[in-house]
């Protein structure tokens, strides 16, 4: 392949997703296989951050818009981001705050002509922004819980949503703020990135298209997406569909927070966290058994691909302080 021919086709595989990402941070080069959505049960060792209004992210600033419509362009914006190959082997783990509305249905229909290291790097990069803001979220939260009184109006907002009490007007007692710090909490990026892949297919699955549905959880309120063969036996359910890629990072990390099926996993995390210890995906993967029916093989594939593709560098990662950015093809 020429040096042209492979720029093109990295340029269209980027438009095609629907945004634009460059240099990804790990080298790969066989394929993991064709991923299929499952249906499933329905660095983050970073210090707290400021508290924020709204449980927003940490940059005040509205999101900029990029449209770009040349691989110069391209390669440019990243670079002046200092967001390439380059600086992450040089140390750097500092990640822009970017996000972006949806995946392109071209990208799920010529997904199979993209070389399997582009598609790697557009998904890896696609995501990470996203899983660290939905990090740095939670981490506000966590603050709000360890530092507020017991009747304060935001820590029983935050006790309800993560299903630790019911009533509003109901102030906490010491022993539900301990049981909402073992749920207020982050989840490894590596692990995320994982699981998203793993779940999405490499962001080819319909759901993933149509719904923005990554992780591919269950929805019984009668608005999900119907699987083309629906388990009877189960009722009638569909996949969760989301606003945002971001709203699918936020809805599978309060799933994990709050689901009865995590349990374990979330007993393991405040252990590690105790102990003073890293919260790492190769450690948390092993308390998924429950998220998949093929139970300790889907948690060895998991495993498997973060050491395959060094996906436990990116539990390092921080998001930069700048101005937001939202990614628009020219081609939208």
């Amino acid at each position: 392949m020429t040096k042209n021919t492979y720029q093109k086709i990295l340029f269209v595989a980027l438009l095609l997703f629907g945004l634009f990402a460059i240099n990804y941070w790990v080298k790969s080069s066989t394929d993991e296989g064709k991923i299929q959505s499952e249906i499933k049960p329905t660095a983050s060792n970073s210090k707290p951050v400021a508290k924020t209004t709204s449980m927003q992210s940490k940059s005040h600033q509205s999101a900029k818009d990029i449209s770009l419509n040349s691989l110069d362009e391209l390669i440019s914006l990243f670079d002046s981001l200092n967001y390439n190959t380059e600086s992450w082997k040089a140390g750097v783990r500092e990640v822009p705050r970017l996000t972006f509305e949806r995946v392109s249905e071209k990208w799920q229909q010529t997904s199979n002509e993209i070389p399997v290291q582009m598609k790697k790097m557009v998904f890896f990069r696609l995501m990470a922004p996203l899983i660290l803001i939905s990090n740095e979220n939670i981490l506000n939260e966590r603050q709000t819980v360890e530092q507020a009184s017991l009747d304060d109006k935001s820590l029983i907002d935050i006790a309800v949503k993560y299903k630790v009490i019911s009533d509003k007007d109901s102030a906490l007692t010491e022993e539900q703020r301990q049981q909402l710090l073992k749920r207020v909490d982050i989840m490894p990026p590596s692990l995320v990135l994982a699981q998203a892949a793993e779940e999405s297919g490499w962001a080819t699955s319909r759901f993933t298209v149509e719904g923005n549905a990554f992780f591919g959880q269950w929805d019984f309120s009668g608005n999900g997406m119907i699987p083309k063969q629906q388990r009877k036996e189960l009722g009638n359910y569909g996949l969760a569909r989301f606003d945002t890629p971001q709203a699918s990072v936020e809805g599978y990390m309060l799933n994990i927070n709050t689901n009865a099926a995590y349990i374990k996993l979330r007993e393991l995390r405040r252990d590690l966290r105790a102990n003073d210890q890293p919260i790492t995906g190769i450690q948390l993967a092993s308390a998924l058994d429950k998220y998949s029916e093929r139970g300790q093989a889907y948690i060895d594939g998991i495993q498997q691909m973060i050491r395959y593709n060094k996906l436990d560098q990116v539990d390092e990662a921080y998001l930069s302080n700048d101005r937001p950015l939202h990614l628009i093809s020219s081609n939208q």
